[in-house]
């Protein structure tokens, strides 16, 4: 509530797009506080089944229910960590636009991946199999997040989260055509902080930012949201 309310004149009256995404027993308490804010609010994940016996987790109508316009798909640590997949991730994506959610769909390699060459392969299969079925891709945001650039020291330069992005945009365009390519909104997710937003948001490919860090203090987000 403390950080939300540092936010709140901060995101007041910009044109860009300001949304949090918190965890699901800080979803009540960030939409009332939000309530006539520009500050829109989202979940951190979504299970992929419309209703069943799956305890423990949280359909995408229960978001929606309860205000959410917004949840996060394919987190690099969900599919580290919890199993996710391009199959599981395709399936979820489905799930939240039914639901009339706008889902934030994460991809993006590893040092591993990278290093070896097969960046752009890895992703071409992320967003073809993610993508899957999708009838309006203009309703879903993408965010690239380089994993190898976040939390290691190692930072993707302003040049190649370009050449990345438009690279994926490629692939949304020859997948759904160039017109709805080039009205899809990709994030850069890989560490954007104030010492580079202002150099990062500058390429032509980069909408917009996937903020970690720099997100838990409000004056640091307010250099990024302002740069």
């Amino acid at each position: 509530a403390e950080l939300i309310n540092a936010l709140k004149p901060i995101a007041a009256d910009k044109t860009c797009g300001v949304i949090i995404c918190v965890p699901y027993t800080n979803l009540e308490t960030a939409l009332e506080l939000t309530k006539g804010t520009n500050i829109k609010v989202g979940a951190e994940n979504c299970h992929f089944k419309k209703s069943g016996a799956f305890t423990g987790e949280i359909s995408a109508d229960m978001l929606n229910e309860c205000g959410v316009e917004y949840v996060i798909i394919g987190h690099s640590e969900r599919r580290q960590y919890f199993g996710e997949t391009d199959e599981t991730v395709n399936k979820r994506t489905l799930r939240a636009l039914e639901a009339g959610l706008t889902p934030i769909v994460c991809v993006g390699e590893s040092l591993e991946e990278r290093e070896t060459g097969k960046t752009e392969e890895l992703l071409k299969k992320q967003v073809t199999e993610g993508f899957k079925g999708v009838e309006d891709i203009t309703k879903v945001v993408i965010a690239y997040e380089p994993i190898w650039a976040i939390g290691t020291g190692k930072t993707a330069t302003s040049e190649q989260a370009n050449e990345t992005i438009g690279y994926i945009r490629s692939v949304v365009a020859s997948l759904f055509g160039k017109d709805k390519a080039d009205l899809v909104r990709i994030q850069y997710g890989g560490s954007m902080k104030p010492s580079n937003a202002k150099e990062l948001m500058a390429m032509e490919e980069i909408d917009g930012g996937l903020i970690g860090g720099a997100s838990l203090k409000a004056v640091d987000f307010s250099e990024v949201v302002n740069y």
